[in-house]
């Protein structure tokens, strides 16, 4: 997810090839292409944690909840192709959401 959303950025620093730069050397195909594919396995991956999420396991549920919601949280940030980390200015709508301009929420008496 990261290197999808923050590719414009890494390729103007130059110290690290991408997981787009990786994808298309070593199967000689476009960006276009490459972004597709990897958005695929990102997509495929969500599938394959929620499958997970519902099965009974050992490791409590309040520290799955956090993996995920972290997780989430990388989603967000990172995903549609938009770095929302760096670009910080692609948060401001959704931080005044949050923060400054709420939704109310009524509780029933």
């Amino acid at each position: 997810m990261d290197d999808i959303g923050s590719r414009k950025f890494e390729q103007k620093s130059k110290h690290v090839a991408s997981a787009v730069e990786c994808y298309m050397k070593q199967h000689g195909v476009t960006e276009e292409e490459a972004f597709k594919i990897l958005e695929e396995e990102v997509s495929n991956a969500w599938k394959d944690i929620n499958e997970d999420f519902l099965k009974p396991t050992a490791v409590p549920v309040h520290f799955l909840d956090c993996v995920i919601n972290h997780t989430r949280v990388l989603n967000f940030l990172y995903g549609y192709e938009l770095d929302k980390y760096t670009e910080g200015v692609l948060m401001k709508d959704y931080v005044a959401t949050l923060f400054v301009d709420p939704i109310p929420i009524e509780k029933d008496s």
